[in-house]
């Protein structure tokens, strides 16, 4: 027998080996899929020891998504432990003292239920609050109260003093007065007001904690934690991060709109404090003057520059939206620097590293992988590593060693840890809280290409039904990603927003195409969405569809859309330039761009995206609106929405509903309650948006159920 011959019949057996293997493990099922466990932050200690990382999932009891910490302790040998920090399930935010004796967080478990915080009704959630915990044992415990939440806050650098930021507060008497005024009126803009910049003494704070316990008297009654905070600024805006100088003279600090809708681009920026100068009598010197809306600050080393994202707006001139961006600005000067302005990516997420570079994550098309860079002039130096998504990369101050996330389409997210960054692919899982999904049949997928009608290569996701990797003639499900500057890859969700899974579990092939308008592909991609906000990404979604048939891998007697935000917008537009659809699924999408302008929290960006505001682009707003071409729509279409959406207004929902009744269209709504845009006050409800979906797939899509 020949060697080929040995090699085939080898390979053969694998192969055989591979399917029964897979064939042995079941399928996922809705209620283990609703299970998983996200990863919300990760941060590795100043000496490179311990991770803390704050998880949230679904508590099905208690009808929220628990948000807690934990904690893991390297041994030095090659392992460690996991232990849960905190209990309450609202906890987030962690921050490490720089000398690593405390972990700071928010909570937002209610301050009157005892020493800790820790026993009350996990349903009632309290005004976020901020709390220390020591990492070597015992209880959390508030170091605030009050009216007013905590927004943002920081160490100083000899972790003696916490910096933190409120609403400014009312004395009693303005809050009597006010309500003797007003009553229950809202006063729309007008009763809001921006933030005052705190100090409290960490020792101060612990010491009034361990009187307060040594009192006897009614357990409930709590006592002024805040009384011994210095105010040190204020802002007419709202403060949402901020961070001490390496040297401690300086804060710097980052504003949005008091109503948190992003209306007016004057309203995000960054200001510095001189903290030996510290009063309200003295403003806040005023960093950048920009088009941008400025995310993430961190200081560098030197302690003259701070590090920022941009994502929405552009720092360089008039407002436009590029992919995400890194820049640090001379906090004296106000110049503002680039990092690595050829990387044609999205940079995602970034860090500082104790040799003063930066270690970034990156998007370049369906990938997600580590960079770093030492200058700001230098082109970014891509990690050796695996395939896939890398996020919430961490380094430590005083270690080279890194704590990430990761996690690819046939691997579920956990955390990793790794002796340094150029070590990146021996990295060892410190968490396996996914672990079932490792244990299901799950489906597989790659990237897709096809060119559209003007020449351009673009790119999507194919996820195959389990055992049916890259057949043919499949019945297709197009599911669409939000956004718009997103895009998807090789990487594992699973969520009311990402339920590719499930839907290929049922049969259906997903495609999920990165249209024009997605990160990943340059900023000349990313912009061609302007000004034809569904018209240019429709063009591209179809053309792809249209190979996919032609490829011989869609069936397109069977073809069926789908998508949430602005996922919602594309197929609230395609269902109106296409009657192949069989089914349809949409949530938080607009159908006219006029009312969703006013009454959506992102009205600077609508704007730039359909080239001027409503009475300067009349015609734009009414030519891509898919309400115009409603009469047009053949498709059976299940619509959700969360009931206080600001983000898409929840009356665009309505109003597709209302148009598709009145045209005899099979149609459904479902409201979700006391929700916003992101769904994430009850997980019921992304679970039964979820169930639903699925369903009217199978009732209208023309996959028969599974028995």
């Amino acid at each position: 027998m020949t060697i080929k011959k040995l090699f085939s019949l080898s390979l053969l057996a694998a192969l055989a080996a591979s399917i029964a293997f897979a064939a042995d493990k079941p399928k996922l099922t809705l209620d283990e899929f609703f299970n998983s466990v996200s990863f919300d932050s990760v941060e590795l200690s100043p000496d490179g020891h311990s991770v803390v990382i704050a998880t949230e999932r679904a508590d099905w009891g208690q009808d929220i998504f628990r948000k807690d910490l934990w904690l893991y302790r390297d041994n030095g040998s090659g392992g460690g432990a996991l232990t849960q920090l905190t209990q309450s399930g609202h906890d987030g935010g962690p921050q490490w003292s720089p000398d690593g004796r405390w972990v700071a967080f928010f909570s937002e478990r209610k301050a009157a239920a005892g020493k800790s915080g820790d026993d009350e009704d996990s349903k009632s959630e309290g005004k976020s609050q901020l709390y220390l915990i020591a990492p070597s044992g015992g209880e959390a415990f508030p170091i605030t109260k009050g009216d007013e939440e905590v927004h943002a806050f920081g160490w100083s650098p000899d972790s003696h003093t916490l910096y933190y930021a409120t609403r400014s507060p009312w004395t009693r008497e303005q809050k009597e007065a006010y309500k003797k005024e007003w009553k229950d009126v809202l006063q729309y803009r007008a009763a809001e007001r921006g933030d005052t910049i705190f100090a409290i003494e960490v020792a101060e704070a612990v010491a009034r904690h361990t009187a307060e316990g040594t009192k006897v008297g009614d357990e409930n009654e709590q006592p002024d934690l805040t009384s011994g905070a210095r105010a040190l600024a204020s802002s007419p805006w709202r403060v949402h991060g901020l961070e001490a100088s390496p040297d401690g003279r300086r804060l710097a600090f980052l504003t949005t709109s008091v109503s948190e809708r992003d209306e007016k681009i004057e309203e995000f920026e960054i200001y510095a404090v001189d903290l030996a100068n510290a009063s309200l009598d003295h403003p806040p010197h005023r960093v950048t003057r920009n088009e941008a809306e400025e995310q993430r600050i961190h200081w560098a080393n030197d302690n003259k520059h701070v590090f920022f994202g941009a994502e929405l707006g552009s720092v360089e001139g008039k407002y436009r939206d590029t992919q995400p961006r890194l820049y640090w600005v001379d906090v004296d000067t106000g110049e503002i620097q680039r990092w690595a302005s050829d990387f044609m990516g999205a940079v995602l997420h970034y860090s500082v590293v104790a040799d003063a570079g930066v270690v970034t994550t990156g998007r370049l098309g369906t990938e997600v992988q580590v960079y770093s860079e030492a200058t700001p002039t230098a082109s970014y130096s891509k990690q050796a590593g695996w395939t896939g998504t890398y996020e919430l990369m961490a380094s430590a101050e005083h270690s080279r060693r890194v704590a990430f996330v990761h996690s690819t389409l046939e691997k579920p997210a956990e955390v990793y840890f790794a002796d340094s960054i150029d070590k990146l692919s021996e990295a060892r899982p410190i968490t396996s809280f996914n672990r079932l999904f490792t244990e299901r049949d799950l489906p597989r997928g790659k990237p897709y290409r096809w060119t559209a009608d003007d020449g351009t290569s673009v790119e999507g996701m194919l996820m195959y039904p389990p055992g049916k990797f890259e057949a043919k003639n499949l019945p297709m499900f197009v599911f669409i990603h939000g956004g718009p500057d997103d895009a998807d890859g090789n990487h594992f969700e699973a969520d009311w927003y990402q339920w590719d899974r499930l839907a290929a579990t049922q049969g259906w092939l997903v495609f999920e195409p990165n249209y024009r308008g997605s990160t990943g592909y340059g900023d000349k991609f990313l912009m061609q969405i302007v000004p034809e906000i569904v018209s240019r990404p429709g063009k591209d979604i179809l053309e792809g569809v249209d190979a996919l048939v032609k490829d011989g891998i869609a069936d397109p007697a069977r073809l069926a859309i789908g998508g949430y935000s602005y996922g919602g917008y594309m197929t609230n537009w395609l269902i109106t330039q296409s009657t192949r659809w069989k089914a349809a699924v949409t949530g938080a999408g607009a159908v006219e761009h006029v009312a969703n302008w006013g009454n959506d929290d992102t009205t600077f960006d609508d704007a730039y995206f359909l080239g001027g505001q409503p009475w300067e682009a009349a015609q734009r707003y009414h030519d891509e609106a898919a309400i115009f071409q409603i009469n047009k729509v053949r498709t059976p279409t299940h619509v959700v929405a969360g009931g206080d959406d600001i983000r898409v207004a929840v009356a665009e929902d309505y109003l597709l509903d209302h148009a598709l009744h009145n045209l005899g269209v099979p149609s459904t709504l479902l409201i979700f309650p006391g929700e916003g845009h992101s769904l994430d006050k009850n997980p019921w409800h992304g679970k039964i948006k979820v169930r639903e979906e699925l369903k009217w797939l199978l009732k209208y899509g023309g996959i028969p159920a599974t028995p």
